[in-house]
């Protein structure tokens, strides 16, 4: 009995699609929608189409085997190019297409008033006017707030080691989003500032900036939720694939400066704090943004992570206060807190309560 073009191609394609379970992969074509943003009358909404991708993860068990296959993972996605992509907003379709590597963004006007806060969106990937996936997703509308907060992710609020490659790799290879941890103090100077002169029912918007790729996206939105740190908008660097892995996060930090710019050039009458650390480049960043928009700028927090570049930084933010603008260089978040409330950006009682929060073995250390 001969066998049939098309049973040929779908016996190969069950092989392919098993083979893929068996890593964790799915075969199937997938939209991923990240927290998007608006402003005025624009909103923004970016993400990605992939032919084959990782599973979401479920188990989260401290293995090293479990930990690196699912980083792998990450990397062993499968971009899809050229796809049309929609996105329905108030009964209206509004179309792109992705690019090269399966991104796509979306930017529209709309018509004031929005709803505040976190509003769903729905994405959907089509090929030929045949639907091949859909996702959710979310803008983030900001309230009628004074600030906004934009901080970078590695060695701001996560422990990374990101001026040391080899330490840098163990640690993803090793650990996952549930095990690794935020800086001491730092969850809760981000909450404090995240209420800073308004409510919790109506937060200061933050903005994560950071060198790491959108293949990290699931982990790090995983690890911000499980540690309680203030929900945000997250702007990551190009996809890699799996032959880039070991260059992780060492991205071209030029485009970090063009993503900070955007943000501030949409929220022109708002505030701006910028949170980094000294590993890499987010000091000379933020003096070319302070440069830039030096009456938008509110204050500058840079952590001190990496001991070589300690002159060199403390030169650059000397500087950034020479141009007005409050800087801080700190290793404990605590400092930071007391900065805030010093420079009137986060209230005297609220800290106090927050402080009052870390453990006494935190407190005897930091006497």
């Amino acid at each position: 009995m001969q066998t049939t073009d098309h049973e040929t191609r779908h016996k190969k394609r069950s092989r392919k699609e098993k083979l893929l379970n068996v890593f964790r992969l799915t075969a199937e074509p997938t939209v991923k929608v990240y927290h998007g943003y608006g402003h005025d009358n624009c909103l923004t909404v970016f993400g990605h189409v992939f032919q084959h991708s990782p599973f979401p993860r479920k188990k989260y068990r401290q293995s090293f085997v479990r930990n690196s296959l699912a980083l792998l993972r990450l990397f062993l996605v499968k971009p899809f190019a050229g796809i049309e992509v929609r996105l329905e907003w108030k009964g209206r379709t509004y179309t792109t297409c992705t690019d090269t590597d399966g991104f796509f963004r979306f930017e529209w006007e709309d018509k004031a008033p929005f709803d505040r806060g976190w509003v769903p969106v729905m994405v959907g990937a089509f090929l030929n006017e045949r639907p091949l996936a859909e996702a959710p997703g979310r803008i983030f509308i900001p309230y009628e707030t004074q600030y906004i907060f934009i901080s970078d992710i590695d060695d701001t609020f996560l422990i990374s080691h990101s001026g040391n490659l080899r330490k840098r790799l163990y640690v993803l290879f090793t650990q996952n989003a549930r095990s690794r941890k935020p800086f001491d103090g730092v969850v809760r100077h981000y909450q404090l500032l995240a209420q800073s002169g308004t409510t919790p029912e109506a937060p200061n918007p933050f903005f994560f900036v950071s060198s790491s790729e959108w293949n990290l996206y699931e982990y790090i939105l995983e690890f911000t939720a499980v540690n309680k740190i203030p929900r945000g908008v997250f702007l990551l660097s190009q996809l890699k694939r799996f032959s880039q892995l070991l260059k992780t996060g060492q991205n071209n930090h030029g485009t970090k400066f063009t993503r900070i710019v955007r943000i501030l050039e949409a929220f022109p009458k708002h505030r701006v704090v910028l949170l980094g650390d000294s590993s890499q480049q987010d000091p000379y960043i933020y003096q070319s943004v302070v440069k830039h928009f030096p009456k938008q700028v509110h204050a500058v927090y840079i952590r001190d992570v990496f001991e070589r570049n300690y002159q060199k930084v403390k030169d650059v933010l000397t500087k950034i206060e020479a141009a007005g603008v409050p800087c801080l260089f700190f290793k404990h978040s605590e400092e930071a807190i007391l900065h805030s409330v010093k420079i009137g950006l986060v209230d005297a009682s609220s800290a106090e309560e927050k402080l009052q929060e870390q453990p006494a073995q935190q407190k005897q250390q930091m006497a």
